[in-house]
């Protein structure tokens, strides 16, 4: 394992790119102002969720297979754009009157959980996120790389982990708030489907077409 400098400059580091807000925040944010705490808690706990797959996959090598190949890349990037998209689309059409008469249940918790994991495993920046950070602080003379990556991450996961459950708790509370106001909660579904619609678009967009190496 490397030493306990490198850890704690690298736990700087990973602090300060994870606190910058990003698609997994505003997922996050989305869930927990739509459903409250315990979703929001969940959709976190399965975006780490996906963070754990991206950790597994940098190790085995898998995120370099990404970075290398654009067709690899950009299948991952779409399909994970149009799950966004979809998750926006399924939430503007949602019947609110039914949801806030209680004539229907939200969204259980087991289901934000899986939609969090595959937002995350499918966005392929985390695992290039992976590939260009993690191997900056990994010294062959300490180890295996493959253990040391695997340490490496779980320290950005306790961190991202950390991150995703203060904006779960924020956005539930501001949620909470927002809820018991007749004219949000007639809106809620476009402010919902809208985030995601718009993260889909951003995740499309961005970056534009990998080109071979």
């Amino acid at each position: 394992m490397p030493t306990l400098e490198t850890l704690f400059v690298f736990a700087l580091a990973a602090l300060a790119l994870v606190a910058i807000p990003g698609p997994n925040h505003l997922y996050i944010v989305a869930r927990s102002i739509a459903q409250g705490r315990r979703a929001g808690l969940a959709s976190a706990f399965g975006i780490e969720t996906g963070t754990l797959v991206h950790i597994a996959a940098a190790a085995a090598g898998l995120s370099a297979l990404i970075a290398s190949s654009a067709v690899a890349f950009n299948v991952v990037k779409y399909v994970g754009a149009a799950y966004l998209v979809y998750l926006g689309i399924r939430a503007l059409l949602r019947d609110d009157a039914a949801l806030l008469d209680g004539a229907r249940a939200p969204a259980p918790l087991r289901r934000v959980y899986t939609e969090g994991v595959v937002v995350n495993v499918l966005n392929p920046k985390v695992a290039l996120f992976f590939l260009a950070f993690l191997p900056q602080f990994v010294d062959p003379r300490h180890g295996a790389a493959a253990t040391q990556i695997v340490g490496l991450g779980f320290v950005v996961f306790l961190i991202a982990l950390a991150s995703d459950v203060i904006y779960a708790l924020g956005a539930s509370a501001l949620g909470g708030w927002l809820r018991r106001r007749p004219a949000f909660r007639r809106r809620q579904r476009y402010v919902t489907g809208g985030v995601y619609v718009a993260l889909g678009a951003v995740a499309a967009l961005s970056g534009g077409e990998r080109d071979r190496p």
